[in-house]
């Protein structure tokens, strides 16, 4: 196969058009096409005036495709192998089903593959199905009558199922293709596979997580929600049983189910389970993390910061996007993270007398507002205290003042970006009124935040505003805190991706090993690989 990259299309053009300048670009007739197929697209905006489709894609040729490719620049036209997983030979040779802990993208790419293997795993996830999770967040918002157990984080589909559903990630492992292709399979939109920016959205996501769990159940496999784990019983250094309670039911008895392999895919917030696993002698470390808050912006305004004016207002083009980073000589400096397009900034708390805010978009990401993350990065050596939780003390500290703030009402506090760069409070709102969803409290987030975060969060929008006209626009608004961005805890395993506790897998974001919806499910997927085939990973 060769593969056709970077051809540069008029807005509007279609699957001919692309036939027709791929042909052209490799010298042939589209007639000697013996396939054809859209790689990639998106979009360059660079020249303002004149924002252009930018497509790759994949044709096959009757002729010695290696040889033919070496007439052009590699980064142009280049060989090209279609990857297909192939999973591992099964050589496991115990009868214990395993138990995966957790439903996210770790936990269920991590049972689906399980359950493909013929190794029917039983699944404990502490919060509800997707149907029970919209019931408590809506009950959350309208009554401030928070669930611990079924949330925002916790439930079926993870953090991520109340997101925009981003699927870009930083890492470079072949099993992402593999992992889009399972989303698209269960019902995630098809273009996925083809958007250089994939995205689900928090409306399409529920029925892609069912899908994934109705086929791990028609497999063997058995998925238990509102079940909490609660410990790990051990014997000559090797996992026995687990033990877990039905947390729905008040009263209900502790439970154990036979088992010689655990992973542990629980997510980024089960700071109860981490810990507790940590004080019976699990290892574990400390993680860099970030802690910021949310911006937001008119989403018109971002459109023509992006696009120009004569673009701004194109059907052809998606509401557009950014992601800035400030890295100053001298400090440890910001970046944006999760920019959720046409979103709402929502309420993300998952223990008692805590604000936590986070981003979501629908899949058309038609909201009047784009939001997302300003974070700053935490050191491990930031703390002057050894302690393994240190950063998740600081989280709790953060989470602690934003509910005061806010009132002690789950509100949380909000300040313009006019009056934050001012060093004030603010006391009413302008032109970008604030989305968050259990609503917000006009005041200034500094009290809530390390100065030192405030300090490189001001530096890095006053310098993100040369290269995105109005991003310090004085009505932007800004929400306190983003403090979930990632685990500061990681649990160390080996090689094989097991803990010091024989047969624990710790895994995904929750683990430390992960930092978004893919990167988590191809460290489900890996874990997996792992119990079914007992071999080291490639790496």
């Amino acid at each position: 196969m060769i593969r056709v990259s970077g051809l540069s299309l008029p807005l509007g053009a279609d699957g001919n058009d692309l036939r027709s300048a791929c042909a052209k670009k490799l010298g042939v007739r589209e007639e000697e096409f013996l396939s054809f197929e859209l790689l990639r697209s998106g979009y360059d905006a660079r020249d303002k005036g004149d924002v252009r489709l930018t497509v790759s894609c994949l044709v096959a040729l009757d002729c010695d495709e290696r040889a033919f490719c070496e007439r052009f620049p590699e980064n142009e036209v280049a060989y090209s192998r279609r990857y297909e997983y192939a999973p591992p030979e099964l050589k496991r040779t115990s009868a214990e089903r395993p138990v995966v802990v957790g439903f996210g993208p770790a936990g269920f790419f991590c049972a689906l593959m399980l359950a493909r293997a013929g190794l029917k795993p039983l699944v404990l996830e502490r919060g509800g199905s997707v149907d029970e999770r919209k019931n408590s967040v809506e009950r959350f918002v309208s009554g401030r009558v928070l669930d611990e157990e079924s949330n925002i984080q916790f439930g079926e589909g993870g953090a991520g199922t109340f997101s925009d559903g981003k699927l870009t990630t930083g890492i470079k492992d072949p099993r992402c293709r593999f992992v889009l292709e399972e989303l698209a399979a269960h019902g995630a939109p098809s273009d996925i596979l083809t958007n250089a920016h994939p995205h689900i959205g928090t409306d399409r996501l529920p029925d892609t997580v069912r899908g994934i769990r109705d086929e791990i159940i028609s497999l063997g496999g058995e998925v238990k929600f509102n079940c909490r784990f609660t410990d790990l019983v051990t014997a000559s250094g090797g996992i026995y049983a687990v033990e877990y309670v039905e947390n729905s039911v008040p009263g209900a008895p502790v439970r154990y189910f036979q088992t010689d392999t655990v992973v542990l895919a629980c997510g980024h917030s089960a700071r109860d389970t981490v810990r507790s696993l940590y004080e019976a002698g699990v290892r574990a470390e400390r993680k860099a993390f970030s802690v910021g808050l949310r911006i937001e912006h008119l989403q018109s305004m971002i459109n023509r910061a992006q696009y120009g004016a004569r673009f701004a207002d194109s059907p052809l083009l998606p509401p557009a996007e950014y992601k800035l980073a400030n890295h100053p000589p001298h400090g440890r400096g910001a970046y944006t993270f999760c920019m959720c397009p046409g979103g709402t900034v929502v309420a993300a708390a998952s223990e008692a007398g805590g604000v936590v805010t986070n981003g979501m978009s629908r899949f058309a990401r038609d909201g009047e507002n784009a939001n997302a993350a300003i974070l700053v990065g935490f050191e491990p050596d930031r703390f002057d205290t050894p302690d393994v939780f240190a950063g998740v003390e600081l989280q709790r500290e953060l989470e602690s003042k934003a509910f005061a703030l806010g009132g002690n009402s789950y509100a949380a506090p909000a300040t313009t970006v006019g009056d934050f760069l001012k060093r004030r409070a603010s006391k009413r709102f302008g032109a970008v009124r604030p989305t968050y969803t259990a609503g917000v409290c006009p005041s200034d987030v500094r009290q809530c935040l390390p100065a030192s975060v405030c300090d490189e969060i001001e530096t890095a929008i006053l310098r993100w505003d040369r290269v995105l006209s109005g991003f310090a626009s004085p009505d932007a608004v800004l929400t306190a805190p983003e403090s979930r961005s990632t685990s500061p805890v990681r649990l160390v395993r080996d090689p094989f991706g097991r803990s010091n506790i024989s047969g624990l897998y710790p895994c995904g974001e929750g683990a430390g090993y992960a930092g978004g919806i893919v990167s988590a499910a191809v460290d489900g997927i890996k874990t997996a690989e792992s119990i079914i085939s007992a071999a080291d990973w490639d790496d």
